[in-house]
């Protein structure tokens, strides 16, 4: 018989943090003797990350089997040989049909120049624009070749007031989230320096400790073939910086593809980047009216000093139109040889993601939702407010912008339909469990029940071999335990108490599969009332106990 023990007495101990093991762990050398534990432990979304799961699901239950093994080791590694962890997670069964014709369809971002050809100034269309009737022109004219079927999220800017004629953004990149199609240029060294964050783009040489390294990030191409009296403005902080000049903004017009034989220029601001998040000034950027040009960020750093670069945004700005500007977006699809739009489908605009929280760790921080910013947390309620009047089993799909910390920018969506007055999405995932057990060394799927005897257990024990062992029966009648003293005249010995097992387990789960595993957990007296584990497993139509 393999007896399993469960106890862990830790006295004079307090925790603190998010997980009490951590404490337990902290305080424990890797040679003491193994824990022998049993848990329930349910997924949270840094989990999934870890995990790298980017819809924060698993695909299937056999993904779970192969993920979850190391998971679990780097979780509980003082936990040995008996152990057992039910892990909850959420299990994939996929979107609601058509989700993904919009998630992944095509994208068209409206230009400058598609702005100016339907009347509007360069930079969006005007509050009482209606955007649906100006853009299936646009696309006849930008669009080519399209074909039958052919979906595509036309994406635009429309101010929310008249705006005021001024100094606007021409070209303007927003790096939270996103390199916004910026591609990396190595030069010396071998370290990643330039990541996308969340609310930013980072160059950073530090790992572990100043690394020399020099990596620039190089812009798309940009076309300000028709532009004039242009300005330059960078959004940015600089912290840890020995020698400011070794982090540098750069501008070309003959790039080759190559950062190292491109002729670049570099750009002097007058103010330059300080330990706060902040704008520069308007630089005199006429030098590239009517070129075009590339922009690079280029980072170097030591051994000794590696600072750290943090870009917010970059614009290049012309006088024109300013105001308050909702981005939005449309579906249209090609039909019969013309753009219509696509009906019962809506893309959340900037705004929308405003109405529902602009603070820290809320939608319109970032205008997008992610895994700490979950859609369901806010959709409901949102869909209520945004369309009162929608009618019971109304069919809505929503399509967003999310972020993920492994993946990047996404789009995602879901179908919503009014159920007894509410917007209620569909389940693409359900909520389900997944037993391990350690077993030589290792985590393995696990399908062990844990059961403890019952009074009725007892009574129905009593029943079935009181003429077999009347001594033992009656004392466990008599106290409502089995008395394991060795000797003793009502001892229940491994035997006996495997046979009780089985009888008790043909009573509860009398059509158990072949090789289904019970631990089952009985009252006894050993010289004082205490618990006791029996692990047993189906072998063969009976009942034995696991080796």
């Amino acid at each position: 018989m393999k007896r399993i023990i469960y106890c862990l007495a830790i006295l004079g101990l307090a925790f603190y943090g998010c997980d009490p093991m951590d404490d337990i762990y902290d305080g424990l050398d890797s040679s003491a003797e193994p824990i022998v534990g049993s848990e329930s432990y349910t997924l949270v979304s840094d989990d999934y990350d870890e995990l790298e799961l980017t819809y924060g699901s698993f695909n299937s239950v056999d993904e779970a089997k192969v993920l979850l093994p190391g998971f679990l080791a780097d979780k509980y590694p003082f936990w040995g040989e008996g152990s057992s962890v039910v892990v909850g997670y959420d299990l994939y069964i996929g979107n609601a049909e058509g989700v993904s014709d919009f998630t992944y369809s095509d994208i068209y971002e409206f230009t400058n120049s598609d702005y100016a050809t339907t009347g509007s100034d360069a930079f969006g269309f005007y509050p009482d624009v209606n955007a649906a009737d100006q853009i299936p022109a646009i696309l006849d004219a930008q669009v080519t070749d399209p074909v039958e079927g052919q979906l595509i999220l036309a994406k635009y800017d429309q101010y929310t007031q008249d705006p005021v004629v001024g100094l606007a953004d021409l070209v303007s990149y927003n790096f939270a989230g996103s390199m916004e199609g910026w591609t990396v240029g190595e030069e010396f060294g071998d370290d990643a320096v330039w990541t996308s964050e969340t609310g930013y783009v980072q160059g950073n040489s530090y790992f572990g400790g100043q690394v020399a390294n020099t990596e620039w990030i190089v812009s798309p191409t940009i076309d300000l073939s028709a532009e004039s009296d242009l300005k330059f403005q960078i959004t940015h902080e600089l912290d840890y910086a020995g020698d400011a000049s070794l982090l540098k903004i750069m501008v070309t017009t003959d790039y080759t593809g190559d950062v190292l034989t491109t002729t670049w220029d570099e750009i002097t601001l007058a103010n330059p980047a300080t330990g706060d998040m902040a704008s520069s000034e308007d630089y005199d950027f006429s030098a590239y009216d009517g070129e075009t040009i590339n922009v690079a960020f280029k980072y170097e750093s030591t051994d000794s000093d590696a600072a750290r670069w943090r870009i917010e945004s970059m614009a290049i700005k012309a006088l024109g139109a300013t105001g308050d500007i909702n981005s939005k977006g449309e579906y249209f699809m090609y039909s019969g040889g013309s753009w219509e739009a696509v009906e019962g489908v809506y893309y959340l605009s900037s705004k929308d993601f405003d109405s529902m929280g602009e603070d820290f760790n809320q939608p319109g921080q970032y205008d997008n939702f992610g895994s700490s910013v979950p859609p369901d947390n806010y959709l409901p309620t949102f869909l209520d407010l945004t369309f009162p009047y929608a009618q019971e089993e109304e069919e809505l799909f929503i399509i967003y912008d999310y972020y993920s910390s492994s993946s990047g920018a996404q789009r995602r969506g879901n179908l919503y339909t009014v159920t007894n007055g509410e917007f209620v999405g569909h389940e693409s995932t359900i909520s389900t469990t997944l037993q391990f057990g350690f077993e030589d060394g290792i985590w393995v799927p696990d399908n062990t029940i844990r059961y403890t005897f019952s009074a009725d257990d007892y009574v129905l024990v009593a029943t079935e071999l009181g003429d077999v062992y009347p001594n033992a029966t009656a004392s466990m009648s008599n106290y409502g335990n089995m008395d394991r003293r060795a000797g003793n005249a009502a001892e229940w010995t491994n035997p006996m108490v495997l046979e009780a097992a089985a009888v008790v387990l043909d009573n509860l789960d009398p059509s158990a599969a072949e090789e289904q595993k019970y631990i089952v957990t009985i009252e006894v007296y050993n010289g004082s009332n205490t618990t006791e584990d029996f692990a047993v497993i189906k072998m063969g139509g009976e009942w034995v106990y696991q080796d």
